[in-house]
């Protein structure tokens, strides 16, 4: 009988708590705000103080808002006084105060001279004329393709700043570990595969790649070179590197053998690497291990 009388108070005390959640007010949802104004298959542009066009953007669809307007099926042009850029992506908003555009889904940036990158969403700011993003990056440009995590740069990707996870191949006549190499088997040599934390940075116009904490250039049966930092000097016209200067805890291995040194410096003209802060190798054979300096 007790716990018949508990039960009843139990599911009595239940019904007032509903009727008076039932009771107490709701909150109004607020209404979705509605764009003031529609467009279909729209262009919009600006142009500098001289009256020239310096960007166009058009879309599929546009709806305008105060101080927003979100876009379908981007496509904008930036007008450079060296190179037109292109931009394209799924959809993206435009800040009409800040002047800066967020382009998100199937993000393509292509430039005259070739370059392009590919990402999931990119920052473009009017202002600064810089792009941004956190998210995964493809830059190919030059004899350069390069994966990494975040960027910040320049819309015609003259100049960029990977930020982490990077890894970067580079096709190129010249072997970067200092073996000689007869001219047809430079044909079907495999590419250079250089890795690193980051950030990376790369100067198109001074030809100059700057690779950061833990590095390491991968050339396959040629050997790798493991680095603090390496600096890659390139000659873009010819798709070539011409030196590469490696800075500490550098180690080189080549098959069996390795090498260690505070700095070693590739140049490709004369074939040639020398390394400098306490060298040493270790030679591995069958009958003995020499391990010793090779000088300063």
């Amino acid at each position: 009988m007790k716990k018949i009388i508990i039960a009843l108070f139990f599911l009595l005390s239940l019904s007032f708590a509903l009727e008076a959640a039932q009771k107490r007010p709701q909150k109004e949802q607020e209404p979705a705000q509605e764009a003031e104004q529609k467009m279909e298959n729209f262009s919009f542009c600006g142009y500098t103080q001289k009256g020239m066009k310096s960007w166009e953007v058009k879309g599929n669809s546009a709806d305008i808002f105060s101080d927003i307007v979100r876009l379908t099926s981007v496509n904008a042009n930036v007008y450079g006084e060296e190179e037109n850029i292109n931009l394209v992506s799924d959809k993206g908003t435009y800040d009409k105060a800040l002047q800066k555009m967020h382009l998100e889904d199937n993000v393509v940036v292509t430039t005259e001279t070739g370059g392009r990158l590919t990402t999931d969403s990119l920052d473009w700011d009017k202002v600064t004329q810089k792009v941004t993003t956190e998210d995964m990056v493809h830059i190919e440009k030059q004899n350069i393709k390069a994966i990494a995590k975040g960027l910040e740069g320049q819309p015609d990707l003259k100049k960029v700043h990977l930020k982490e996870n990077v890894q970067v191949e580079i096709e190129d006549q010249a072997q970067l570990l200092g073996q000689p190499q007869a001219p047809d088997e430079g044909k079907n040599k495999q590419p250079t595969i250089i890795t690193c934390d980051g950030p990376l940075e790369i100067d198109y116009d001074k030809e100059i790649a700057t690779f950061n904490r833990n590095v390491k250039a991968d050339q396959g049966e040629q050997g790798q070179m493991y680095a603090d930092t390496m600096e890659a000097f390139f000659d873009f016209k010819n798709k070539k590197v011409i030196r590469i200067r490696s800075t500490g805890n550098v180690k080189i291995v080549k098959g069996e053998n390795t090498s260690y040194s505070d700095e070693a410096v590739y140049s490709a003209v004369d074939k040639k690497m020398t390394l400098t802060g306490r060298p040493r190798l270790v030679i591995y054979s069958e009958d003995k291990l020499i391990d010793a300096p090779i000088g300063n």
